[in-house]
């Protein structure tokens, strides 16, 4: 069997979730999806269920295996529903979803079978979903008028709570609490970096995403102390397949981007672009072989990718295993030599074995 694989540490992920609700201060959903980052949305349902207040998913299609699989925490859904036949399944899964907008709320009021239970987005200044503060009254109005429906959580959604020195964030809390201050119901403003970097973002529920699967949502110039708490769920692996010397002036790889200066070991390793890996991570991007710290080498091909093992003992080989992000290095740290972050790398492995390790799943 090709060795390539990702290992998932749940007790990890339990981990994580305890210091985002310790944070939060308050009821905390997990949330879990693009199948949960990328880590198996049912097996971490599952393993977080009995610490758990609640889930969020993006769209019914997500929740359904959550509920087929015995999940029964309240379930959001984050993007709402999309017609009439999707509030109905709504209600009879007992899931929350988000309206967003005019043509969700008119459904909602149409409906004949609805979920007693809705959030109301309210657009703070990002400008992407959600209605203004200034309609938050009307829209209560309205709802009230629903026959059987609990008064909402009231939510929001921040543009830069990445960085702690932009002003933006308190304005935004600033604007979403003038706008439902005096309307019954519940709030929730804090995804996973205003828990560790906002604490004027508390609200009834929290609702942490990357901060649960290790990863810091913060930028790189700011480091508050509960981000470095975080342990990495995911260990994306492989090992070394072959080895071969490159003397100077050779090339390596697709393009011939790498030309050996000195002599130089190269590892092959089994694991490229097609399962996740970004094919735009440069040379010098960290990996670390047999625990030992090292670099790419060369353009990532589909399936592979290549290592410089020049400086590691010589018996540091072929079948060595290689990590790609973990515990030696982080999933943070491969995003920033790419060029992108850490969620997209999380959501997009795939053709690996995924191997969930720590409390008891049930099948």
């Amino acid at each position: 069997m090709r060795p390539s694989c990702a290992t998932i540490d749940l007790d990890a992920l339990r981990a994580n979730y305890l210091l985002a609700k310790r944070l939060a201060g308050g009821r905390t959903l997990a949330v879990v999806k693009a199948d949960a980052y990328g880590h198996g949305a049912i097996a971490c349902a599952k393993a977080l269920e009995p610490i758990a207040d609640g889930f969020a998913v993006a769209l019914l299609e997500e929740a359904l295996p959550l509920r087929a699989s015995g999940i029964s925490r309240p379930i959001v859904l984050l993007e709402g529903v999309f017609d009439p036949g999707e509030l109905t399944a709504a209600a009879e899964l007992d899931l929350w979803p988000v309206v967003h907008h005019e043509a969700q709320l008119r459904m909602l009021e149409l409906a004949s079978h609805r979920p007693r239970r809705i959030w109301i987005k309210i657009n703070s200044g990002m400008n992407r979903a959600g209605f203004s503060p200034r309609e938050a009254s009307s829209v209560w109005q309205r709802l009230q008028a629903i026959p059987g429906l609990e008064a909402p959580v009231w939510m929001t959604h921040f543009a830069c709570a990445d960085d702690p020195r932009s002003s933006m964030t308190l304005e935004q809390i600033q604007r979403f609490h003038r706008g439902v201050a005096t309307l019954p119901g519940e709030t929730s403003l804090a995804n996973s970096a205003a828990l560790l970097a906002w604490p004027q973002a508390r609200g009834d529920w929290a609702r942490p995403g990357i901060l649960l699967y290790g990863g810091n949502p913060l930028l790189p110039h700011a480091d508050p102390d509960p981000a470095r708490s975080l342990r990495p769920v995911m260990t994306l692996s492989s090992r070394v397949i072959a080895t071969r010397w490159l003397s100077p002036g050779e090339a390596l790889g697709y393009g011939a981007t790498f030309v050996a200066e000195r002599p130089t070991r190269v590892g092959l390793v089994a694991i490229g672009y097609a399962d996740g890996y970004p094919r735009h991570a440069p040379t010098g991007t960290p990996v670390a072989v047999e625990g030992w710290r090292t670099r790419l080498i060369g353009r990532i091909s589909m399936d592979m990718l290549t290592v410089d093992l020049s400086p590691l003992p010589e018996d540091v080989g072929q079948g060595a295993i290689v990590e790609l992000w973990g515990k030696t290095v982080s999933v943070d740290e491969v995003a920033r030599a790419a060029g992108t972050i850490s969620y997209e790398l999380l959501c997009h492995v795939k053709r690996v074995q995924r191997i969930h390790r720590g409390v008891m799943i049930t099948p």
